[in-house]
């Protein structure tokens, strides 16, 4: 792990207690939104086009186990190019 990922765990452990039901946020493409929707197996996704369509938000809120798990996400969410995490 790098320093920045080490502090962002440091953070998850010091302010969650796991499990905790933890809330994600991305916006992409919209011909990406499926590959993001795929990184949330099982758990309710929530979907809104931009005005113009382009874009999608997607939330997603499941019950994650640790900081670790947390972390396993984002690292796979930013392989999906051009992806914003909010």
């Amino acid at each position: 792990m790098d320093k920045t990922t080490i502090e962002f765990k440091e953070k998850l452990d010091a302010t969650h207690n796991f499990p905790t039901i933890y809330m994600f946020k991305f916006i992409v493409l919209e011909e990406k939104g499926k590959l993001v929707e795929a990184l949330f197996p099982g758990h309710e996704v929530i979907s809104k086009p931009s005005s113009k369509g382009k874009y999608i938000r997607i939330t997603a809120r499941p019950m994650m186990g640790s900081s670790d798990a947390i972390i396993d996400i984002y690292t796979n969410a930013h392989k999906i190019e051009g992806i914003i995490a909010l």
